[in-house]
């Protein structure tokens, strides 16, 4: 059943499912993530801290306390940028990440590109998947709808996904564990590079840009839209906009709270660190106009009320409510739709 889209204001609302419809909907929804979650959790339980993390832990958080999120995701002095060559479908343009990481694979950063027929002066969207997303299939086909918009598209490999899964590990198993500071890094890894990336389009004369992230990508994208401003659009789909929810109340991380505990890494220790690395705690440096958040109606971990309460306080920006969970194909379909009738 096709669901039309309802405009009040700035928010955007599917049609109700009636009474049965929706609360099946929302059972086959809570199940998928519940199943998901355990999921997670299993891999979860592979990443086990040690004696000395929460003195680690106050250290990183000491250091970090004075940085201001330009400073904290500013590309270090020196660090090179990517080059870009050929101009084929699907090239790929790889560089040395500014950040090194115990992983060696992990340490060069990859983005597919997909031009379209104007050239390298056409806005490029920057893809950005979801924490051990499946596959790339359905990011290359949104690819060449771009294409065809007349927009260049990027599929971004974030920090320890795809080609940068080190040997051993599951695709983004090592993004999130009980290992907070290797998560804040691959953040801070992720929007470094990507910034990167920018500067080098920027030089092959791209002005504009759009960000279409999913869960952990529209968590990356948002750092993203705290420090740069040239936007289009910044299209967050079920973002992690709340990162205390997402340690020590979300479904998927209930091992990562086992070990935070075990190792006294309590709340307030890690709350020093949400100016850097919590949306809800910041502001977007582009303009709060560009950005679309999307949230599931039945998502239980990137929870409707978080990113609704984002929403306002990213005071400008537009809400589209979808009927699915944190799992789901629908609200991409939804999205790109949504992002048409704006005009891009």
């Amino acid at each position: 059943m096709k669901l039309s889209i309802e405009e009040s204001g700035d928010l955007h609302l599917p049609k109700r499912l009636g009474v049965r419809a929706g609360k099946f909907a929302r059972f086959a929804a809570s199940s998928v993530d519940l199943l998901m979650c355990a999921s997670i959790n299993l891999l979860q339980s592979r990443h086990r801290l040690h004696a000395r993390s929460r003195e680690e832990m106050e250290r990183y958080v000491t250091a970090c306390e004075t940085l201001t999120a330009e400073k904290f995701y500013a590309v270090p002095n020196g660090a090179e940028i990517a080059a870009v060559t050929g101009g084929r479908t699907g090239t790929a343009i790889t560089w040395p990440s500014p950040i090194n990481t115990n992983f060696p694979t992990n340490n060069l950063a990859r983005a597919d590109f997909f031009p379209c027929g104007r050239g390298w002066g056409a806005p490029t969207v920057l893809m950005l998947h979801a924490l051990m997303s499946a596959s790339h299939i359905g990011y290359r086909r949104y690819a060449a709808r771009f294409n065809e918009l007349g927009w260049n598209a990027c599929f971004v490999h974030l920090p320890y996904h795809y080609s940068r899964v080190p040997r051993g590990y599951w695709n983004g198993e090592l993004a999130v564990t009980a290992d907070l500071i290797r998560n804040a890094e691959g953040l801070r890894q992720g929007v470094i590079e990507l910034r990167q990336l920018m500067a080098i389009l920027r030089e092959r004369g791209c002005q504009k840009f759009g960000v279409l992230g999913t869960s952990y990508g529209g968590w990356i994208g948002a750092l993203l839209a705290m420090v740069e401003r040239d936007f289009r659009f910044v299209a967050l789909m079920a973002p992690i906009v709340n990162v205390e929810h997402a340690i020590w109340e979300s479904p998927a991380a209930r091992f990562m709270r086992r070990e935070l505990r075990r190792a006294n890494i309590d709340p307030s220790l890690v709350a020093r660190h949400f100016h850097l690395s919590s949306p809800m705690h910041n502001q977007p440096l582009c303009e709060a106009g560009r950005v679309l958040f999307v949230s599931g109606e039945f998502d239980l971990i990137a929870r409707p009320k978080d990113v609704e309460e984002v929403h306002g306080k990213w005071r400008g920006s537009e809400l589209l409510r979808v009927p699915q969970g944190h799992f789901g194909y629908r609200m991409l379909r939804d999205t790109i739709a949504r992002l048409k009738e704006r005009g891009l």
